[in-house]
């Protein structure tokens, strides 16, 4: 049976391999924002973060935000589809400690493997939640890389960050590949009433 939690990050692998998929996580504290070219940036150009990233959560974004004097204030905060990063997440969890990646879609196996090894999940958010995503963001604390705006790195803290379904979690348990796997089954039996051969 699902649990839901309640959170404060960074997180410690305890608590991360205390999650299960199919949780439900709300979380306070820092959230980093993520996109391709930052961690090409990082991984692909040899630019180590600089900001520790240990323990932290990591969600897909390319957000709208303002410059307003030295400081940048948020417009629209989004989550785009994960699978394209997918390459980066090992690396992400291995060499930089992030405990949690957020996003859509769900990652492949070398991700999951990571995961298991290091103790990590990964969170889904739902599709088309950017006003709340917003609303949950109280500040934009600091972005790095600012050159690659808007794909730079960004330190948000948000309060009440949710609701978010633990899709892959530590123990090897992956929700994405458990739907594809029913719905290959069903296939046939669907054809069949279809009378598709």
């Amino acid at each position: 049976m699902s649990k839901t939690h309640h959170l404060t990050s960074p997180f410690s692998e305890e608590v991360i391999r205390s999650l299960h998929a199919g949780d439900i996580v709300y979380f306070d504290g820092p959230l980093f924002g993520i996109r391709d070219l930052t961690q090409i940036h990082i991984f692909d150009k040899g630019n180590p973060p600089p900001v520790s990233l240990e323990g932290m959560p990591c969600i897909h974004t390319a957000p709208s935000l303002r410059r307003v004097g030295d400081k940048w204030e948020k417009i629209c905060v989004g989550t785009t589809t994960s699978t394209r990063m997918d390459r980066f997440t090992p690396g992400l969890i291995g060499q930089y400690g992030v405990r949690a990646i957020i996003g859509k879609g769900g990652l492949y196996q070398g991700s999951l493997d990571a995961m298991k090894k290091y103790g990590a999940v990964y969170l889904a958010i739902v599709g088309g939640a950017a006003s709340l995503e917003t609303e949950q963001i109280e500040e934009v604390e600091a972005v790095y890389f600012e050159e690659l705006h808007p794909e730079a790195l960004y330190r948000f803290r948000v309060k009440n960050f949710g609701p978010l379904t633990v899709a892959m979690d530590s123990h090897g348990v992956h929700l994405y590949d458990q739907v594809s796997a029913k719905i290959k089954e069903k296939l046939p039996e669907i054809y069949k009433k279809l009378g598709v051969e």
